[in-house]
């Protein structure tokens, strides 16, 4: 919001206000609404399913596969063109509709009820719904509400505001009115300024709009997350690295099969036909289609496991993560202020431990309960008002104390509302008999002002040995990160006004201490993640010894670690932050910005780094890590709209399980494609060596097709969907920066390569000597189809089928049962036979067949026998 859009607001704010004392009118309002635009945050539209269908074809194996197509229609296949259009269509059909899936998803956690708002129109009080209310109205708050626009403060009594979702900090905010102080005071004056998206915890205001949707604080933050742009995911950059090597080899193999050919005085549509069963043999024409399919089932399984997926391939990138930019309020902590010790009558005890018998307890109890606003809903789980109020109360309900009847029992007659000035609140009540005036606030204003301490013997002098001793404790308790209120009481002579200078001569009760405690799982899911390899580093806007004290119990902050602030930050330059990147684990006090500097300096060091939240101040920084992951039930839609990721439990542990899916899929990813290239070897080994040769063409175009498109598909999905292995957690994220296809990976393809293609030129060999061309290639086809088919067994994982469980991946079995069934049709069904050109074999011949098609797979298995005994 800028400065002269934020007078020119104000100014209008005010003008209305004298010339329409009960807010504007419906008309003028509507005015407005069409003038500045929904209360919304998105400007953009989304995309048509038209957008969406179109962008599957940008990735390059996409092309490379309409070159195929290209070439395969000038050689005179149409069968083939017809055919690999038609993969490319069913590609971008389930690309698209897997998007369009996630929004439905997306959509869903969206449904929950929008916010509406009390406002003053033409003096009469009404509920609309958020996005109708524009700059000018009035809007009444109360405890509980949201807020749902920016706007100053007319009226005040004593408001305090969670604006967690936008600085990250879970204290709440105390307001203050002064309508003048509105137009002459800086625009960073935000003591009498409510902003969009905070909750009202305490007290009720009622307030001038001055900016609703993309012109408020929270607009603000959209607009630098729309600024931020997303990275590739690791296994985008690998397969389009790989794509560009496959596409120049294939052209540069192909011109050479080509040259050779012609060299032989062979005709020149021959040679033409050679290269083009070349280019596809070696096209793996099915992978683009595998990797989404696989990453499609794993999204699937992990919504299942409550983890939203909106982009297909950001699912890999999670098993490559190694770094967790978390923050802290709602993602590692439960976002609610819960009372842990208490300290009465000279003795430190945990707050379970508090028991009514003891009258210094009870009197502590009593004191919290009556000078404080907050309720609670047991049955439903719910509480209105200030988190550290809603603290004391808590620990009523833990001993069956209702703070309800217990104030109805003792009714407030009057107040002294908090004031951060002074720091005290305090409320009169009649206490058997006798007006007792009860007080909290913080501990050093309360001791200063106390004469007595209350112990079990009594009320006694407030000695300096009294004085150390508490002193020492709220030290102590201070140096665990967790926030201390003190309580005292004063007798009045008679029930009247309060003034300021009843709150002295205080005889102190004790202290209650409190914290926003971590979420129980988030403590497992960080060791899991330590020893998975990955990094968690706390980002937050709280305190820093709060921070850091929360961070210890975590298990995120360890000995020699050390905690920044946002100033310390900011005096750092990008050399000095990287220079101490690696042992900071704890960022406090820190804005949108600094996160996303964060963020991009641990990408600098080649990190894959993972940022969690469920603020608006958490969405840039979600959208310039690799993976963003955004809280479902309690995250800003602005967070969700950012995110690769959203966690529908809001369950810290299932980026954990998330991570161990990604690379689990990853794993099985490269394993398809350790399949499906390997398999192309032997095509292409055949193809080349029969180049060579002189000998006739091993293989039609179609019959490559055939197996590249069909027979290969199957056992490459089931490969795909290969459960996750133990141990996953136990290793080392992989390096982004290694290829997919890296040197140990390359050397199986070409040896599983080598070997099925020796069974297959075996074959043809064979069918050469006995019967001709035609019955060579026949053998050649039937030995590679199901040679690949078997081979569907080795590729599952490194170790062999009996390690792995035959049955454990019912789907491998399915796929080669459906493979050997089209492999069948082809040879025996007239219609197909024909097409495929298939000759006449004898009994033996398929026999032999079968034979040579197996030997490869029981070679492999033998290898990984040995292999498994070794390790």
């Amino acid at each position: 919001m800028e400065q002269s859009y934020f007078d020119k607001t104000v100014h209008q704010t005010l003008e209305d206000l004298d010339s329409r004392p009960g807010g504007l009118s419906d008309a003028q309002a509507a005015q407005r609404l069409e003038r500045y635009g929904k209360n919304a945050l998105a400007d953009g539209k989304k995309k048509t399913g038209v957008q969406v269908f179109f962008e599957q074809f940008k990735d390059l194996l996409v092309v490379i596969l309409m070159v195929a197509a290209l070439v395969s229609l000038v050689s005179g296949e149409g069968e083939s063109t017809v055919v690999i259009f038609a993969v490319l269509l069913l590609n971008a059909v389930l690309g698209t509709v897997q998007h369009f899936k996630a929004e439905k998803s997306l959509e869903s956690l969206k449904a929950m009820s929008a916010p509406s708002a009390k406002v003053l129109r033409d003096g009469v009080r009404t509920v609309i719904p958020s996005a109708q209310v524009v700059p000018g109205d009035i809007v009444e708050l109360e405890a509980g509400d949201m807020v749902v626009a920016d706007g100053r403060i007319l009226e005040n009594f004593s408001l305090k505001v969670n604006e967690s979702s936008l600085t990250g900090e879970s204290e709440g905010v105390e307001k203050t009115a002064d309508v003048i102080e509105a137009v002459q005071v800086a625009l960073g004056d935000q003591k009498n300024m409510v902003f969009s998206g905070s909750l009202v915890t305490y007290g009720r205001a009622t307030v001038a709009v001055t900016g609703t949707g993309m012109h408020t604080e929270l607009g603000k933050v959209a607009a630098l997350m729309n600024q931020t742009q997303q990275r590739k995911t690791p296994l985008q950059e690998s397969l389009d690295q790989f794509s560009k090597k496959l596409a120049a080899v294939i052209l540069c193999v192909c011109a050479v099969v080509f040259a050779l050919s012609l060299w032989r005085a062979m005709p020149v549509l021959d040679a033409l036909m050679f290269a083009v069963a070349l280019a596809v043999a070696a096209i793996p024409e099915a992978l683009s289609s595998i990797v989404t399919i696989v990453l499609a089932l794993g999204t699937q399984k992990m919504a299942k496991q409550n983890a939203i997926i909106k982009d297909l391939k950001a699912v890999e990138s999670l098993g490559a993560v190694s770094v967790i930019c978390s923050d802290k309020t709602g993602t590692l902590t439960q976002n609610k202020m819960t009372p842990q010790k208490i300290y009465a009558d000279g003795a430190l005890l945990a707050e379970p431990e508090l028991n009514l018998a003891n009258d210094v307890q009870r009197l502590l109890l009593k004191a919290a309960l009556l000078a404080s606003d907050a309720t609670t809903d047991e049955e439903r789980g719910t509480s209105i008002g200030d988190p550290t109020e809603v603290a004391l109360v808590m620990m009523g309900d833990r001993i069956g104390v209702d703070e309800g009847v217990y104030r109805s029992q003792h009714p407030r007659l009057r107040e002294l509302a908090f004031d951060s000035d002074r720091k005290l609140m305090s409320t009169l009540h009649v206490i058997e008999g006798v007006p007792t005036l009860y007080t909290k606030g913080a501990i050093d204003v309360l001791l200063d002002r106390s004469t007595h301490v209350l112990t079990g013997a009594g009320a006694v002098p407030l000695t300096p040995e009294w004085k150390e001793r508490i002193s020492r404790t709220n030290m102590e308790l201070s140096l665990e990160g967790l926030r201390v209120l003190a309580l005292a009481y004063k007798e009045l002579p008679e029930v009247r006004d309060l003034t300021l200078d009843d709150e002295r001569d205080f005889t102190f009760i004790g202290l209650v201490s409190m914290i926003d405690p971590p979420r129980p799982e988030a403590v497992q899911a960080v060791a899991d993640a330590k020893r998975g390899g990955v990094r968690t580093i706390m980002i937050t806007g709280d305190h820093k010894v709060t921070a850091s004290a929360i961070a210890r119990q975590i298990g995120i902050f360890r000995e020699g670690d050390e905690a920044v602030s946002g100033v310390e930050l900011d005096g750092m330059s990008d050399h000095d932050l990287d220079e101490r990147l690696e042992h900071i684990s704890v960022y406090a006090r820190v804005s949108p910005e600094h996160k996303i500097r964060i963020v991009k300096a641990w990408q600098r060091k080649g990190k894959i780094v993972s940022m969690t939240g469920d603020g608006v101040n958490d969405a840039p920084a979600l959208k310039a890590a690799d993976i963003g992951v955004a809280m479902g039930i309690t995250g800003t839609e602005v967070s969700k709209d950012a995110a690769s990721m959203i966690l529908a439990d809001d369950n810290f542990a299932t980026i954990v399980k998330a991570v161990v899916n990604g690379r689990g899929v990853y794993t099985n990813i490269k394993n398809a494609i350790n399949f499906l290239l390997s398999g192309n070897m032997a095509g292409i080994l055949c193809v080349f060596l029969a180049s060579v040769l002189g000998l006739p063409m091993p293989f039609a175009p179609v019959h490559l097709l055939f197996i590249n498109l069909l027979t290969d598909s199957l056992p490459a999905i089931a490969v795909g969907v290969e459960p996750a292995r133990k141990g996953l957690l136990d290793q080392k994220p992989r390096n982004p920066k290694e290829p997919i296809l890296n040197k140990s990976l390359m050397l199986r393809i070409l040896a599983f390569g080598a070997v099925i293609a020796a069974a297959t030129m075996t074959a043809f060999f064979v069918g050469l000597n006995a019967g001709g061309a035609a019955l060579a290639s026949t053998m050649a086809f039937a030995t590679l189809t199901l040679a690949r088919l078997f081979h569907g067994f080795n590729c599952r994982g490194r170790e062999s089928v009996f390690r792995l469980g035959l049955t454990t991946n019912r789907a491998s079995l399915a796929a080669f049962g459906a493979g050997v069934l089209l492999l069948a049709a082809v040879l025996f069904l007239p219609g197909l036979s024909g097409l495929f050109q298939v000759a006449h074999m004898t009994a033996g011949q398929y026999g032999l067949i079968v034979l040579l098609a197996f030997l490869p797979t029981a070679a492999i298995q033998i290898y990984k026998v040995l292999c498994d005994r070794r390790k």
